[in-house]
């Protein structure tokens, strides 16, 4: 069975260390941070199954980032437990209602913290149907909606025509895959435009200037010259 990777979150080494070690212990594979910038740099670009956060970081605070996991569709559905040292009532509640999957305070117990964690990953493990079900294309930052017909970047939605979200779906559900002009134009436009290669291009060009932070150097999109466009493979 592959390991499953727990993101640890916290501004103390000490606690960092003994999460890490005692996590390890039991078959996990952790990847320890001290900020919530670095945390969710990690969750966009790394295969993240849970995330153990500290409310009390330095510059982003817990709850902040917690929000920004829970705004952006391709991490929001990583379970996340909170550690602290606070008791209140209050903060175990303001981060239960910010979309927290579980909550321990700190000093925890490691044998309470494991079965914590088993528990959150079991409950992942049983939407992973329902999961798949919502068929969404992630890519760094870019998420599109392929039965929502809906396109974001880092959570906020991107308008697009009919058309630039067909094109942009058919690329994307086939990332490397090259197609001519001649074919974008029959799969997508059927024989309305029969050669006329030029409509692809300007589609392709106000694709990019919606997804792309630089249109002149685009990373989804590639032009292969002299044949036509892929999608970027990860």
């Amino acid at each position: 069975m592959e390991k499953k990777t727990i993101l640890a979150v916290d501004d103390e080494i000490h606690i960092l260390e003994l999460l890490k070690y005692n996590l390890e212990t039991n078959g996990y594979y952790v990847i320890t941070v001290e900020t919530g910038e670095e945390a969710l740099e990690l969750l966009m670009n790394e295969k993240i199954d849970a995330v153990l956060l500290d409310l009390m970081l330095p510059k982003m605070d817990g709850l902040e980032v917690l929000r920004r996991i829970r705004a952006i569709e391709k991490i929001k559905k990583i379970p996340v437990i909170l550690l602290t040292a606070k008791s209140d009532e209050f903060d175990k509640v303001l981060g239960l209602e910010t979309g927290a999957d579980d909550y321990i305070a700190k000093p925890f117990s490691i044998r309470e913290l494991q079965a914590r964690v088993k528990a959150v990953l079991r409950r992942v493990t049983e939407k992973q149907t329902a999961l798949t079900d919502q068929k969404v294309i992630c890519t760094h930052g870019l998420e599109i909606g392929l039965e929502t017909k809906t396109v974001k970047k880092y959570g906020i939605p991107i308008e697009m025509s009919l058309k630039e979200f067909e094109l942009l779906k058919l690329l994307a559900e086939n990332p490397g895959k090259v197609y001519s002009r001649d074919i974008l134009l029959e799969k997508i436009w059927s024989y309305e435009y029969i050669g006329e290669t030029r409509t692809v291009d300007v589609h392709i060009r106000h694709i990019r200037k919606k997804i792309e932070e630089d249109d002149s150097n685009p990373i989804f999109i590639k032009t292969v010259r002299g044949f036509g466009y892929k999608f970027r493979e990860d």
